[in-house]
């Protein structure tokens, strides 16, 4: 079964469970899968879906921290509940640990040397590891390990 499949068969499952928060968040993130079909007339396939997923939660995140700011905590919950039920649907991120380990290897295998090389490095990185760890993240470690 596709991850696609899922999100929908995980619909009907909070339907009948009359999970509306469930239901709706997932509803959201499946409008957004067929928006992309639509535009692109492509069928999406796992890491697609991903893609999508991932650009949501941080979409989520990014209204999360305003609505925080702006102290609003009603909606700051509500969103960081979308997060949550988006969620299992990712790939394992790494922890701090495998990331640097990662990171370096990276390194080592593209030769870099200085910050002046931080381009070479993020490019590899964000292929490798993607799904894996947020852009920011890697960027971080990239200039934590190269300064």
């Amino acid at each position: 079964m596709t991850l696609k499949d899922q999100i929908i068969n995980d619909i009907k499952v909070a339907m009948k469970a009359k999970d509306t928060e469930r239901r709706d968040a997932l509803r959201l993130l499946s409008s957004a899968m067929k928006q992309i079909e639509v535009d692109e007339r492509i069928e999406l396939d796992d890491d697609a879906v991903i893609k999508i997923i991932q650009k949501q939660v941080k979409q989520r995140n990014d209204a999360a921290s305003q609505y925080k700011d702006a102290g609003r905590d009603d909606l700051y919950d509500k969103e960081i509940a979308e997060i949550k039920i988006y969620e299992p649907y990712l790939p394992v991120q790494l922890d701090d640990n495998a990331l640097e380990a990662a990171v370096k290897s990276i390194i080592e295998k593209v030769g870099a040397t200085s910050m002046k090389e931080m381009g070479k490095v993020m490019g590899t990185a964000s292929q490798e590891l993607a799904g894996q760890a947020d852009g920011k993240r890697i960027s971080a470690c990239v200039k934590t390990l190269l300064g």
